[in-house]
């Protein structure tokens, strides 16, 4: 007899989180696990700004899925598409080759991408923060630019070099230009010839206010401590186009510019618009036990799961953050364990904790548990909490010793030149056009079943005849 097949879509916080309980509580005999995945470690995307400003190796926040996952499948590449009604996942192998794998339980928690917006030129130019790979090349292009600015003999051009804008207020945009402001700083005393007092960060988001998810008082006080480090600010625009050596805001202003970052939200995964059901602001509309309405077999959560927020209530969902990504997926576990058990599910429910923003150094501003605090206490609380949220001992340890390294003796600056010559549009490290449309899928399993589709469901055929003859 076949064992169920639980096949697990994404890497990320909730579902190496998924995994990891089903590991503990599911005997090797009751279940294969797989899991398709990329990459064979787990991102703690929160502290990427850290690896771009070099405060941290990218392997500090990259966390070995074999260290954590000992008997899962890893199954390197990307799911494309699902059929719902073959039950089959259709992944593309880092190879290129593509491949159906059939499930009988199916985790979808494929994440998010940069969200864009048709701004001509946006994804042609702009820079992401939102892989490993991207945090790589993005400390490599922001040093490249001090090096050109500093032997180039155009005032124009120097302008332009040291000029670095990023789009978005939020988590992402506000650690990014915090970090990496830092960075500049401290590298262009390296720099003889380089006036610091030339380099600019600007920090545009089209709402009035940065960081409104923690409040006036706290968002205010993030725009000082900025503020005394020479960020500018544009609230209220957006950016209406973007070309290789400047951008024009929707205010009219003109800002020539070799950087711009792009950090303005995020979107789920293309992979949800695969199935064919409801979605609720770009994500997969999910009960509160994660099940998928419509379909069988399938459950979803992190970002690109729309989960109703039962601490909240009304029509809200949680936000995509790593904190409810990590606690779905120890419900997602649970109520797979359910579904083979025949017990009833459970849904998620889980009150915010707070939230923490590190401006580097001494700069933070945090709100656990509904308390403000700024500054020195702030930062406690936030590195604090990046440490313990970290999944494993050992990436524990190295955040530290990164940190304490970098405090005491500080950067060489250096361009490591791994990403040289590749290009840096947002599709190319996220991969964003690589997913099947949902008739594609359609087309791909039902006109003649694939071999492996076909002996899976020989295997599932025999399974349930034995198991009526037991019955």
């Amino acid at each position: 007899m076949s064992r169920p097949k639980i096949v697990v879509v994404g890497g990320g916080f909730a579902g190496v989180e998924c995994l990891h309980r089903l590991e503990r509580r599911l005997a090797p005999p009751e279940a294969d696990l797989t899991l398709v995945t990329p990459t064979d470690y787990q991102l703690y995307l929160p502290l990427l700004p850290h690896v771009a400003a070099g405060v941290l190796t990218p392997q500090s926040v990259a966390v070995s899925l074999r260290r954590r996952l000992r008997r899962t499948r890893l199954l390197p590449g990307g799911a494309i598409g699902v059929d719902t009604r073959a039950k089959v996942c259709v992944v593309r192998k880092t190879t290129g080759e593509i491949v159906d794998v059939p499930y009988d339980h199916l985790v979808l928690t494929a994440g998010s991408t940069t969200r864009t917006f048709d701004i001509p030129g946006l994804t042609e130019h702009a820079l992401g923060m939102k892989t490993l790979a991207q945090a790589a090349y993005l400390r490599d292009h922001v040093i490249a630019q001090l090096d050109l600015a500093a032997v180039t003999q155009d005032p124009a051009e120097r302008e332009a070099r040291l000029r670095f804008v990023v789009v978005g207020g939020g988590y992402a945009g506000t650690e990014t230009a915090a970090c990496l402001q830092r960075l500049t700083t401290a590298a262009a005393k390296r720099y003889p010839r380089l006036d610091p007092s030339l380099i600019e960060w600007h920090l545009i988001d089209v709402a009035p206010k940065l960081l409104p998810e923690l409040g006036d008082k706290l968002g205010a006080k993030a725009m000082r401590m900025l503020r005394r480090r020479g960020v500018l600010f544009s609230l209220g625009t957006s950016v209406a186009s973007v070309e290789p050596t400047k951008i024009t805001l929707t205010d009219g202003r003109v800002l020539a510019t070799h950087t711009l970052i792009w950090t303005a939200g995020v979107a789920a995964s293309p992979l949800v618009h695969t199935l064919s059901t409801d979605t609720m602001r770009g994500r997969l509309v999910t009960t509160a036990e994660l099940t998928v309405p419509g379909v069988d077999a399938v459950l979803a959560a992190g970002d690109a799961a729309a989960v109703p927020d039962l601490a909240k209530g009304g029509d809200a969902i949680t936000p995509p953050t790593a904190q409810h990504a990590q606690r779905q997926g120890r419900v997602l576990a649970d109520n797979v364990v359910a579904r083979l058990h025949g017990t009833p599910l459970k849904p998620y429910h889980h009150r915010d904790l707070g939230l923490v923003v590190d401006l580097g150094g001494k700069d933070a501003v945090s709100k656990p548990l509904g308390v403000e605090l700024s500054g020195i206490p702030a930062q406690v609380v936030a590195r604090g909490y990046h440490v313990m949220a970290l999944p494993t001992v050992t990436a524990r340890t190295r955040v530290l010793v990164n940190w304490a390294l970098n405090a005491a003796a500080g950067d060489d600056f250096v361009r490591t030149g791994f990403q040289a010559g590749r290009a840096a549009r947002l599709q190319d490290f996220e991969l964003t056009d690589a997913y099947m449309t949902a008739d594609q899928v359609e087309e791909r399993h039902h006109d003649e079943p694939k071999n492996e589709l076909a002996e899976h469901k020989k295997h599932k055929e025999h399974r349930e005849q034995k198991e009526q003859q037991d019955g």
